[in-house]
């Protein structure tokens, strides 16, 4: 719920990486509190809506999980255009997942949003006996790349909602107060038109 005198912030996030990396798993875990040992792979993207109270803000996440195969790639900037943050997960037992979750960075600083908060997470550290990436690559990879690092469970719910709180921190902070009046409204309303909001 909403604080008294809270500013509210609607923000766009939206989720990139290899297939198989457990976005959707995240987003479930994080929207509805369920993980499924076997979940489909997600066709085109799959919407998702959450709201989260931080000391600073009331933020109303608007979550695109992207779908991860090749085939849907072209796809994935009609959703992170106009997103305010970005969550590129790949998958600790696979190094090619962390491989493509760089490239995934790379496209993402070349669409030139300068305000993006990016989240970089290892997930699936229920597996780290079967670990293929270090703790410590992902770290370096991400402070390299002004993003958060973050190493995360969906099947355990080890910091998932940590993951979230934080991003939700980091827009509040980014996101200077809104004027009163009426303003507030005509930006709102300027701003939801900008987002790309639906799929036919």
């Amino acid at each position: 719920m909403a604080r008294p005198g809270n500013k509210i912030i609607q923000a766009k996030l939206v989720l990139l990486g290899d297939m198989g990396t457990g976005k959707t798993s995240l987003v479930l875990r994080f929207v509805k509190g369920q993980f499924l040992d076997h979940q489909e792979p997600t066709i085109g993207a799959a919407f998702f809506t959450q709201i989260l109270s931080v000391t600073e803000a009331t933020v109303k996440f608007d979550i695109w999980d992207t779908a991860g195969q090749e085939r849907y790639h072209s796809l994935a900037p009609m959703y992170y255009r106009g997103a305010a943050a970005a969550v590129v997960v790949y998958d600790i037992s696979s190094m090619d997942t962390f491989v493509r979750a760089k490239k995934w960075v790379q496209e993402l600083q070349r669409q030139g949003n300068a305000n993006l908060v990016m989240a970089l997470v290892a997930n699936k550290s229920d597996l780290d006996s079967k670990r293929e990436v270090e703790n410590e690559d992902g770290e370096q990879f991400a402070q390299e790349n002004g993003m958060f690092f973050m190493e995360t469970s969906a099947k355990t719910a080890q910091n998932v909602n940590e993951l979230f709180y934080e991003i939700a921190k980091k827009l509040a902070r980014a996101c200077p107060p809104k004027p009163s009046g009426i303003n507030l409204h005509n930006e709102r309303q300027e701003r939801r038109g900008k987002r790309f909001c639906c799929i036919g």
